[in-house]
């Protein structure tokens, strides 16, 4: 049964709906991981394919590994199942996301995002869009609980996605405890580190957007803290606001696309494994975005959890921050 399971003789908008890829999408991955899988010594053994198709299920439902492996009645014990995600999902991270996930960005590329950030609000010089959000997981040992428990109530990983004009996450990392607070996810990031050394190097027309949870920095622009209606803060808020929404709308997508990932499903893994299933679901959904993969039937349009904190956020580095006022100001004055 688990041999002859003929998952490609669904339907394709139901194929889609079970794994959230196409079927072409799944041949690519499949083609992709196979050489990073367990060879096969018995006629018996699960397929690769099945692997996969097991995997997807699991990410798109978020449902008990017991529940996956009934599916398509493949009477996969709850063992069988874990032991396939892990396999699985160690040949996904190693292979999907070097390949789905790169910050770096052509000339072309950042050409083409300043375009459409600047038609849509007509704010000038944005590459791509940042945020955080909180990806929710059981409770860890006791030593590390008070690392995870976040100011909202709950076990989670605070993840920083960055991501650009299409949607497509250009940078990812669900490594850090819920506890830790946006900025300093931030600061400690390789992003940052990359955008710092461009900046060294004399780039100085591009930046990402960021909310008020954020430090202003050259190539970090957020919203004045404080404005009163109709003044020139209150416009460069407001088109501010609006060019960086595609990072909630981007966040909505990824979690109701894999399900695992919403709050009310919870991850009953240890922190690196829950970090590993989404990086996974952060690479899929650049593959969605690579073959044009839609699905009607789940909401795409939910709007992420978008909480800050209401204090300033200080800066080390004085003369960047005088730089970044500066570069804000001169925004800010080109909108009037």
């Amino acid at each position: 049964m688990r041999q002859r399971s003929q998952i490609f003789n669904l339907p394709d908008t139901k194929f889609v709906d079970y794994f959230r890829l196409s079927k072409e999408a799944f041949k690519f991955v499949l083609e992709k991981i196979v050489p990073s899988m367990k060879v096969a010594k018995r006629t018996t053994i699960i397929s690769n394919e099945i692997k996969l198709a097991t995997t997807l299920r699991f990410l798109a439902q978020g449902s008990y590994q017991v529940g996956v492996g009934n599916d398509f009645n493949l009477a996969l014990s709850q063992p069988t199942v874990s032991a396939i995600l892990a396999e699985t999902l160690e040949a996904l991270e190693k292979v999907l996301c070097p390949l789905l996930i790169k910050f770096e960005m052509s000339e072309e590329e950042k050409t083409e995002a300043k375009r459409h950030f600047f038609q849509k609000a007509g704010f000038p010089g944005v590459i791509g869009c940042v945020d955080g959000t909180h990806i929710t997981i059981s409770a860890p040992t006791k030593l590390d609980q008070n690392l995870y428990f976040n100011r909202k109530g709950f076990f989670s990983l605070n993840t920083i996605i960055i991501c650009d004009h299409k949607m497509k996450i250009r940078y990812f990392d669900a490594r850090y405890a819920g506890s830790s607070h946006d900025s300093l996810v931030w600061n400690i990031s390789s992003a940052k580190q990359v955008l710092r050394e461009r900046y060294d190097s004399g780039v100085r027309n591009a930046w990402l957007l960021g909310d008020a949870g954020y430090p202003l920095e050259p190539y970090l622009m957020t919203p004045y803290r404080s404005s009163s209606e109709g003044s020139a803060e209150a416009i460069f808020n407001t088109k501010h606001a609006k060019t960086r929404n595609i990072i909630e709308r981007t966040i909505g997508v990824i979690k109701n696309r894999f399900r695992c990932l919403l709050e009310a499903r919870l991850l009953h893994y240890k922190p690196e494994k829950a970090t590993q299933i989404a990086h996974v679901c952060a690479a899929l959904h650049n593959l969605c975005i690579d073959f044009n993969v839609e699905s009607s039937n789940y909401d795409l349009s939910a709007e992420a959890e978008n909480v800050q904190d209401g204090f300033e956020i200080d800066v080390s580095d004085d003369l960047l921050n005088v730089e970044a006022s500066q570069i804000r100001q001169q925004i800010k004055e080109s909108f009037l």
